[in-house]
């Protein structure tokens, strides 16, 4: 700026136009001065005066006394953006406020998941009309690196993305095509999207192979979701180089648990164990519980490449024929993992339990182990269901204590869903030839309940204020005096959607005695047992597990709603979760009195940790899917029972009985009638015929086709009697008077 006196209207547009591109921010006369690099007091005489008449005409806002900032003249809102397959979106911004819907043409250069800054158009006249808006900016990339299919043109190539919330190819000029050749699968990444154009400019990082097979798709995948396929070497060296000796001087700092009776149990293909049990009985006549988990943070020092790196990955990631580890496999199948016969360091949770399993006393100690013997979950389950075996009398004591503690844990309010887990038998070459089905069992159960009891007794014990603080008194559970801790957590479920759950039960018979938290609970597990092998099992079930929030990670507590627990961690898998190492590390700081990070830091680590896991799951649903997909497309024309697992508004879901291959039926092609979609009771009505296509039904579907490129199956719905055998349905609109 001109150090010359300047014309009044001139300092007003200039100002203006300022505080305009710093919408956001207050500014006094000084701070507005210095930015504007006006220097004389004759110009900052009429700074002030502009200030003045500017919030007299209605242009700036004073916020506080003597600061200022632009009055907006547009209503806007900044958040994440979420694509649907129909290259509409929605803005997330406000979780007590409805999403923002964004038209197709107005999305501009938004990619899936970006920050984005959204203008809100006016809105139309009626209830029934959602907010709309106009994406104006991106403020924050989620991603700039993706996956996609190249098409080679003498000159340049196009890159169709493998996602279906990216809705627009990708323009790459001939030098960076980087060897690719035409139909295969690669990485790229974005260069520029110039306002104007219409396709984004991309670069090819790497040729994954060709679509269908399956190392292609496989890495695909991972690169997809941002997976490493590798560690760095420097981070493979300094894992090796980590002294991994059992030291005599070690020992003696520890528990030494090498001559008690103690044993892991695991799936038949694991290689990392990071959790045994000890047992031995009491003078008293009591049981002594030992659970020892692998000592991680013996190895794994803070702010070190290595836990860095550990911090970056959060979890273990689980794909169909591979496991992508957050440690280096020297730690995490060897050094740490409690192989039989090679002693180990554990950090332990140790419990007197009565024969009733109610715990007498607690100790949390660092110990040394050398298990005994390394069981599967089947070889275990033998010896419950009466096989002989080694250790069977320990084998029958644990699961005896295990099931007492399953109980009191019901009673008090946990809930259970019995989910299948989906698996397959794969070649050598990765081709699925069969799907089976994991289910719990009492030898699992076993397992589980001392975990979970380990997990919540940490918990409660890192919640407590250390002896001496005065804050002993005070009910705040999240952060009394010096108790820091790493909560899971699983918030209440809301009451719309306990009532809805409700509701729909009692179309079927079944009455929901709804109150508080604990009533609500065993409402829930009485419900789930009701249902057990009637027809309306499968929707009951889909509907109460879709009425609970998302579990995820914390400083902040407000217990853990799905197992009754007023406190809960996660302790036992620091092989594989991030939050466990925290976890680990805050206990020992608690033991020693000593200080292990705080909490802004690990409030981070929690919000990075639980998106790093959803990150994980959908990458494993992805390699799932697209085995299912492979499995199913030799089957094209056959028929198969199934379930209707979901409902919306462009088609109908359903999960195939006997493999749990699911797939889709697209609205347009029901047959026999036109069917109006019905939102809120999850089903399609007949407009003529009144039948209905309801979410649990059992129906029959041929496979019509199998896109293993979209990792898409497509049913169509053979015609049969069962969907018109129905309960009569209320009818929420009529009732809302909508």
């Amino acid at each position: 700026m001109s150090k010359n006196k300047k014309p009044q209207r001139f300092l007003f547009e200039e100002v203006l136009d300022f505080l305009k591109h710093n919408a956001s921010k207050t500014f006094n006369y000084k701070q507005l001065g210095a930015a504007m690099e006006i220097n004389t007091d004759t110009e900052r005489l009429q700074l002030i005066e502009v200030l003045s008449s500017l919030k007299e005409q209605g242009f700036v806002l004073e916020k506080e006394i003597g600061k200022f900032q632009i009055k907006e003249t547009k209503q806007y809102i900044t958040g994440t953006i979420d694509f649907t397959s129909q290259a509409t979106a929605f803005v997330v911004y406000n979780e007590n406020e409805p999403d923002i819907f964004i038209p197709a043409k107005k999305t501009k250069d938004a990619f899936q998941g970006d920050l984005v800054k959204v203008y809100l158009l006016p809105k139309r006249s009626g209830k029934s009309f959602r907010r709309e808006g106009e994406v104006v900016e991106v403020i924050k990339r989620a991603r700039t690196e993706f996956v996609g299919t190249i098409k080679v043109n003498p000159k340049f190539a196009f890159i169709i993305p493998d996602s279906n919330k990216l809705h627009v190819d990708f323009f790459i000029r001939s030098s960076d095509i980087n060897g690719a050749k035409d139909g295969q699968k690669v990485k790229f990444k974005l260069k520029d999207w110039k306002q104007g154009e219409q396709n984004p400019t991309g670069q090819v990082l790497s040729v994954l192979g060709y679509p269908g097979e399956h190392q292609s798709e496989m890495n695909a995948i991972m690169a997809e979701y941002g997976l490493p396929d590798k560690f760095p070497d420097a981070i493979e060296y300094e894992a090796k180089k980590i002294p991994t000796e059992i030291t005599e001087s070690e020992i003696k700092k520890r528990k030494d648990y090498r001559e008690i009776t103690t044993f892991t149990i695991d799936p038949v293909d694991a290689k990392d164990f990071d959790d045994a049990l000890s047992l031995q009985k009491l003078a008293n006549g009591n049981w002594e519980v030992g659970v020892h988990i692998a000592d991680v943070t013996h190895y794994l020092k803070p702010n070190t490449p290595l836990d860095k790196e550990a911090v970056n990955r959060a979890t273990s990631v689980y794909l169909v024929d591979r496991c992508i580890p957050m440690l280096p496999e020297v730690l995490s199948n060897f050094v740490c993992s409690l192989r039989p016969k090679e002693e180990k360091y554990c950090f332990a949770a140790i419990f007197e339990l009565d024969e009733n399993a109610q715990v007498v006393s607690q100790q949390f100690a660092r110990t040394v182990i050398n298990s005994d013997r390394r069981f599967t979950y089947e070889e275990v389950q033998e010896i419950i269901e009466g096989a002989e075996g080694d250790f069977k009398n320990e084998i029958l004591t644990l699961d005896s204590l295990a099931k007492k503690l399953r109980a009191d844990r019901l009673k008090k309010g946990s809930i259970t869903f019995d989910k299948a887990e989906v698996k397959f038998n794969l070649d050598e070459k990765g081709k699925p030839l069969g799907v089976f089905f994991k289910t719990q069992k009492d030898a699992h159960k076993l397992i589980e309940d001392f975990m979970l009891l380990a997990n919540k007794k940490v918990s409660e014990f890192l919640s407590k204020p250390s002896s001496g603080s005065n804050t002993s008194n005070k009910k705040n559970k999240s952060d009394s005096g010096n108790a820091l801790c790493v909560y899971r957590i699983h918030d209440v479920p809301t009451e719309e959607k306990m009532n809805e759950l409700s509701g729909f039960a009692a179309r079927f018979g079944h009455v929901m005695n709804l109150g508080n938290k604990l009533k609500n609970a065993q409402a829930i597990n009485k419900l789930l047992v009701d249902v057990k092998q009637k027809k309306e099992q499968n929707m009951i079930e889909l509907l109460a597990v879709r009425s609970m929030p998302k579990a995820y990670y914390s400083t902040k507590n407000v217990g853990h709603y799905g197992l009754g627990f007023e406190y809960y961690s996660h302790f036992t898998s620091p092989i594989r979760r991030y939050p466990d190492v925290m976890l680990h590390r805050l206990l020992e700081a608690k033991l020693e009195n000593k200080t292990y990070s705080n909490k802004d830091e690990l409030e981070f680590l929690c919000q990075h940790s639980s998106d790093m896991e959803r990150l994980a799951a959908e990458a494993e649903r992805a390699s799932i899917k697209y085995k299912q997909v492979e499995f199913m497309s030799d089957k094209i024309g056959k028929e198969f029972a199934g379930v209707i697992s979901g409902v919306t508004e462009w088609g109908i879901y359903i999960e195939v009985t006997e493999n749990k291959c699911e797939g889709m039926v697209r609205t347009r092609e029901l047959k026999g009638d036109h069917f109006i979609f019905d939102e809120d009771n999850y089903r399609y009505i007949g407009k003529n015929t009144k039948k209905i296509y309801a979410l649990g039904d059992n129906v029959t579907i041929k496979v019509k086709e199998a896109d293993l490129i979209k990792k898409q199956l497509t049913y169509e719905l053979i015609d049969t009697d069962s969907v018109n055998n129905k309960p009569k349905f209320i009818d929420h609109k009529k009732r809302r008077g909508r």
